[in-house]
């Protein structure tokens, strides 16, 4: 079958590809869309450490083509949305509700996947750059047939993950203020996260003039080409500031922009031994800054959640949609995202 896979060094879209049956708890699913992530570009950029071989890939959707042992919510035939998040559902901070702290979903790599009788690994527990994945079964998340495969995809990464980081992470309140840096595929869903939680005041950040028509369609009530216009919309500061980059400048940025007892919530994927600075001083009107891992989530709550919302207008997810391109293409797909030009690529199969 056919996949994409980064060797260390390079990408490369292979048709050679084999994926174990689905073993106790676990779910074969063939994919139809999967988006393509920023996270999967900063794996090949060394950005994201993580072990090579690797079939890439974390945000998609397809059919459900079997389930093994004990797998009882979803059935061959099923629409699937898949979540990165491989829980356990039985520690404490899942029992709790809070499955993205659980310690067994993180960096745990398993191999499913054999090219030329070699083992390769899986990323994010998902690999939805291939034909098919084997997942466990909790990452498989029933939604309605009449969601197109391209838009439910994105329901797994960049949804969960912006929208969740409004509603789950920051609770953003009806008549909020906010200001989101950075508006590519976090960015955007941050946005309408804020629209739907009924944010009185967004003000989107981005350097390129070009996606000011977009956020604005997303939710944002003013663009601006740098925060340095920020305070002259918001005299004295804003409640949330979400920062969707990655820079460590842009952390300091966020914080400056704060009003009392606001919150900066970090969403931008920066490298693991980058360093941010600011004054402690700043922080003592009740200011916070927030990590926040996948928007907070509880996939088998949100994304069912999120599909009735796109299935009632309130949600956009065909709009996140740029363009799509056969996974053969992946190399101009990845071209287009590094520049820019698309808010969501996504490869279809």
């Amino acid at each position: 079958m056919r996949g994409v896979v980064f060797d260390g060094k390079n990408v490369e879209v292979v048709a050679d590809l084999e994926v174990r049956d689905p073993g106790p708890g676990e779910v074969l699913v063939g994919i139809r869309a999967a988006g393509l992530c920023h996270s999967d570009l900063s794996v090949i950029d060394g950005t994201i450490p993580f072990p090579p071989p690797v079939v890439l890939g974390h945000e998609g959707a397809g059919v459900v083509e079997a389930v093994g042992e004990g797998v009882t919510h979803v059935a061959a035939g099923d629409h699937v949305a898949l979540s990165t998040l491989a829980n356990c559902g039985a520690c404490a901070d899942c029992d709790a509700g809070r499955p993205t702290m659980c310690r067994k979903a993180i960096g745990m790599p398993g191999r499913p996947f054999s090219r030329q009788g070699k083992p390769l690994f899986q990323f994010a527990s998902n690999s939805s750059f291939a034909e098919r994945t084997v997942v466990k079964a909790v990452q498989a998340v029933k939604i309605p047939a009449d969601v197109p495969f391209p838009s439910a995809a994105l329901l797994g990464c960049g949804v969960l993950t912006g929208v969740g980081a409004v509603l789950n992470r920051a609770k953003v309140a009806r008549g909020d203020t906010v200001v989101v840096i950075g508006t590519g595929g976090i960015g955007l869903n941050v946005l309408q996260g804020a629209r739907i939680a009924g944010a009185l005041t967004i003000v989107a950040v981005d350097t390129n003039p070009a996606k000011e028509e977009t956020a604005r369609l997303f939710g944002a009530t003013h663009f601006l080409g740098s925060a340095e216009g920020v305070r002259e919309i918001l005299p004295t500061g804003a409640d949330h500031v979400f920062e969707c980059v990655g820079h460590t400048g842009l952390v300091r940025t966020a914080i400056d922009l704060l009003d009392r007892h606001g919150q900066a919530v970090l969403l931008g994927m920066t490298a693991p031994k980058a360093e941010a600075s600011f004054p402690p001083a700043a922080m003592f009107l009740d200011k916070a800054i927030l990590g926040c891992r996948y928007g907070s989530s509880r996939p088998q709550k949100d994304i069912p959640l999120y599909a009735e919302l796109y299935r009632t207008g309130a949600l956009l997810l065909d709009e996140l949609v740029t363009a799509a391109y056969p996974v053969e293409d992946f190399a101009r797909a990845r071209e287009d995202a590094e520049a820019g030009k698309v808010a969501r690529g996504v490869l279809t199969f």
